[in-house]
């Protein structure tokens, strides 16, 4: 089933906001930040009100330009091509929203005066901030993806068969991108690909690797590689599947290496299909 783009952007901000790097920077920033007591919040503020008012900042701050990120990097795709500086431009413009919310924070728990000056000064002061949330989201997210639509697999739907066709005779086969992804040792012909959390666990001649991709892009990017979807969490490519067993419940598939994958009955048509000859 496709996803609308901003479903696609909560997908992306889901897996943002609940990763541990992320929370583990904003914990070191916060904790920073309150010891050192910047700004003249040391003199101003006791410990327990300093702590809070680091915690309202920062946890407002990240938001926004968490959010701002992802927006720019959907909205800004069929302009910009590179990724990270498509994330940089969101997360600099939240610098003004942040900025009006420090001068918030500091009208409500300083008492300082709410100017249009110390405004743009805060803005101006979020900056560096904003440039640290962009890099962070940004390794967060993964890579350069390419310009693709996006789909993933919503919860109670039943997704499509997912299949690649081999090319035609006389057709030049281009390397999947999903290669482009892998560290260089572990870049060969693709074998296979299954769900691991928020990551998409690739296996190809060279080895495996983790990487954090949707699953349904991972397929995608599996190009023009002869293979199937065969369950929700599995991808395999048409020459490593051995043999394909029929249990009393289910169908398996006995690969290569000697590792079995289940099939769903979702696939199970198109995999006997596929595969039927093989048993």
């Amino acid at each position: 089933m496709s996803e609308s783009e901003p479903q696609s952007a909560l997908r992306e901000l889901q897996a943002t906001l609940t990763s541990p790097r992320y929370w583990l920077t904003v914990g070191v920033v916060v904790l920073v930040f309150w010891i050192t007591g910047p700004f003249g919040t040391l003199a101003a503020m006791g410990p327990i009100k300093r702590l809070a008012f680091w915690l309202l900042l920062h946890g407002a701050a990240f938001t926004i330009a968490t959010v701002s990120a992802v927006a720019a990097d959907r909205g800004l795709t069929p302009l910009l091509r590179n990724k990270l500086a498509r994330m940089m431009i969101g997360s600099l413009l939240a610098a003004m929203p942040i900025g009006g919310w420090i001068v918030i924070l500091q009208s409500g728990l300083m008492g300082d005066p709410a100017t249009f000056d110390e405004f743009i000064r805060q803005a101006a002061v979020s900056l560096p901030l904003c440039i640290l949330f962009c890099v962070l989201v940004y390794l967060t997210t993964g890579r350069d993806e390419p310009q693709a639509p996006f789909a993933v697999e919503s919860a109670g739907s039943t997704p499509e068969p997912t299949s690649v066709s081999a090319p035609s005779l006389g057709e030049t086969r281009e390397p999947p991108p999903l290669l482009a992804r892998l560290k260089p040792e572990t870049r060969g012909k693709l074998l296979r690909l299954s769900v691991q959390d928020h990551y998409t666990d690739v296996v190809t001649s060279r080895g495996r690797e983790l990487i954090l991709l949707r699953f349904s892009d991972a397929i995608r990017e599996a190009g023009a590689t002869p293979g199937l979807q065969v369950h929700r969490s599995h991808w395999v490519a048409d020459d490593v599947v051995r043999r394909l067993s029929r249990g009393p419940n289910r169908l398996t598939l006995e690969l290569a290496d000697g590792s079995e994958i289940p099939v769903s009955r979702t696939y199970a048509a198109e995999v006997r299909d596929r595969f039927g000859d093989r048993g």
